[in-house]
């Protein structure tokens, strides 16, 4: 990146007040957002997703970028159309750099709306939180890098230096089907310097933070086999297990006696220079008072930089329909977070082998690899990382803190392979109570303006150092 590692934050207050002057007309902005069902999956009325876009280029164009358009790509043997993108430009200056600003128009399903507190797509301010389907994940990045574009532009006049190129993805929670072949399709107009993605979560209330690193994923089913045909419990039941208790079994194999994950060949990293205490994991996911923490190492540890397994998907009989039959097979999905540094070939590789060398009384069982995503890690010291951090510092004014992710966002990767020398900043509109993808998501808004204020500072400071 061709930019002085020392940068100018002359004159912050400027920019800190002209985003709180227009927090009114961004909060309403949000609003209008949130107010659109912008669902991604085919079991929903996906023109909505059309709508979406249509608003964030009316904005885009509204808060000064030079052109907007709706973009769209194909993918798959039967080239699938994908759902649509937004992407506006305005140019760099000669010799300054060019930010990629992204994030996500689209949403979660509501699930059920009885478990809401307010309307799920009518934006509705509680205190210092707004309520609503998209009000933090991602509608409320999409706005806040309008707001900080905007506030630049209007700050800095001519002076605006860096070029800002703003990719609002509308399929990131259903996949990112056609992500990487719209990199492929779009990489000329995507082309940048520093790629600021707004799509991870803060370490606590008035505490920003720098997503580090990212778990990958590896996805597979298991499948058990016992017979040739389901036959009566009453008739067989004894000496021939079901396969389902087969299964069950084998999926305890994933698991030592303390938690820990027992795949032999699964990679470990490093612990993690910040600690999760006990007492916040508590309070953030609800766990049962009664319920003792598994695995070993610290809790960051565990929850960043070491692998885990969870089983996400059974084909058992509902029990409401249950008969007396012995199943002669079962299948089973499992999702894997791979530590940073691991390979997810490799891990399928070593997941294959566990399940081909465990002897249940003789079953059949074998495991078949179906998603895969890299892990992501940050070098801290790199001239964007450090313009991040310095950025969160003086727009909270509070130390930020390099966390970790045990989530996976695998288009980072794909970002990587087509952007290689792209710095990419990961960075949080979301807190501990946000409740994305669940009932009641919602934005603490004072770290909303904060972090509107940090993406200000960011640009503006690209735009006086080349």
């Amino acid at each position: 990146m061709n930019i002085s590692p020392e940068f100018d934050f002359s004159n912050p207050p400027q920019l800190a007040q002209k985003v709180s002057d227009n927090l009114d007309i961004a909060m309403k902005r949000l609003s209008d957002l949130v107010a659109i069902p912008s669902i991604a999956w085919e079991a929903f009325d996906r023109t909505q997703v059309h709508k979406s876009a249509e608003k964030v280029k009316e904005l885009a164009l509204e808060v000064g970028f030079e052109s907007a358009e709706i973009l769209t790509a194909t993918y798959g043997q039967d080239a699938k159309e994908g759902m649509p993108a937004v992407v506006a430009h305005k140019p760099a200056k000669p010799g300054y750099p060019t930010v990629l600003l992204y994030a996500h128009h689209d949403v979660q399903p509501v699930g059920d709306e009885n478990e809401w507190e307010t309307k799920p797509f009518e934006a509705t301010q509680v205190g210092d939180r707004l309520f609503g389907r998209g009000a933090a994940d991602d509608k409320a990045g999409v706005v806040a890098h309008l707001t900080a574009f905007e506030t630049v532009k209007e700050a800095m006049g001519a002076d605006f230096n860096a070029g800002v190129t703003l990719f609002i993805e509308g399929e990131e929670e259903a996949g990112s089907p056609s992500f990487a072949s719209f990199l492929e399709t779009y990489s000329d107009k995507l082309q940048s310097d520093v790629i600021v993605v707004a799509d991870s979560t803060n370490w606590q209330k008035g505490v920003p933070a720098l997503t580090t690193s990212l778990r990958g994923v590896a996805s597979g089913e298991i499948s058990v086999r016992v017979a040739d045909h389901d036959v009566h419990s009453g008739m067989f039941g004894g000496p021939l297990l079901d396969a389902h208790t087969v299964m069950v079994r084998a999926l305890a194999s994933l698991h030592d006696s303390k938690g820990k994950v027992a795949v032999e060949g699964l990679v470990r990293g490093s612990e993690p220079e910040v600690e999760y205490t006990e007492e916040n994991f508590r309070t953030d996911s609800g766990i049962l008072n009664s319920m003792r923490l598994a695995g070993e190492g610290s809790l960051s540890s565990r929850l960043w930089t070491q692998p885990a397994i969870s089983i996400i998907g059974m084909n058992i009989a509902d029990v409401d329909r249950a008969s007396n039959t012995i199943a002669s097979r079962s299948t089973a999905k499992i999702s894997v977070r791979l530590a940073p540094g691991s390979n997810p070939q490799e891990a399928h590789q070593a997941l294959e082998k566990h399940f081909k060398n465990l002897d249940l009384w003789g079953a059949e069982i074998s495991y078949s690899a179906d998603d895969s995503g890299l892990p992501f890690s940050t070098d801290t010291s790199s001239t964007g990382a450090q313009l991040a951090l310095r950025s969160f510092e003086t727009a909270w004014g509070v130390t930020p803190v390099s966390t970790g992710l045990g989530g996976s966002i695998p288009f980072i990767a794909d970002l990587k392979e087509v952007f290689p020398t792209a710095e990419i900043l990961i960075t949080g509109i979301e807190d501990p109570d946000t409740r994305a993808h669940s009932a009641n998501e919602s934005l603490y808004v004072p770290d909303f303006e904060k972090a509107i204020v940090a993406e200000a500072l960011m640009l503006s400071a690209l735009s006086r150092n080349s």
